[in-house]
């Protein structure tokens, strides 16, 4: 019976913190506790907040320098949401259209 007391014990408490964080709820100590994210980017998030909640993670990666894709992933992967949702990798902020064409390269004579 003991046995599985710490059993049982063992799980929740692995369950408990690999739970996911959102960004819109989640407090600094929340925040903190998930690895890739410090004080100064904790700061950041919750100074950022203030104006509002994040609609989707391009919008969390606009508004919070340090957040980009590859970190935005990393911290998804952690258990950071936004809304409730995960980082799908295509949620970045729109960039300058690509015209397809490769960039000329001057010659060197």
């Amino acid at each position: 019976m003991f046995k599985k007391i710490v059993a049982t014990a063992a799980l929740l408490f692995a369950a408990a913190s690999f739970a996911a964080v959102d960004v819109n709820k989640g407090s600094e100590a929340d925040l903190d506790g998930l690895k890739g994210v410090g004080p100064a980017l904790s700061k950041r998030i919750l100074d950022a907040r203030k104006q509002g909640e994040f609609k989707d993670w391009a919008d969390l990666m606009q508004r919070v320098k340090g957040v980009k894709e590859k970190a935005a992933a990393k911290l998804s992967a952690e258990g950071l949401t936004v809304n409730g949702k995960a980082y799908a990798g295509g949620d970045a902020p729109a960039a300058a259209p690509r015209t397809g064409k490769p960039a000329k390269v001057a010659a060197k004579e």
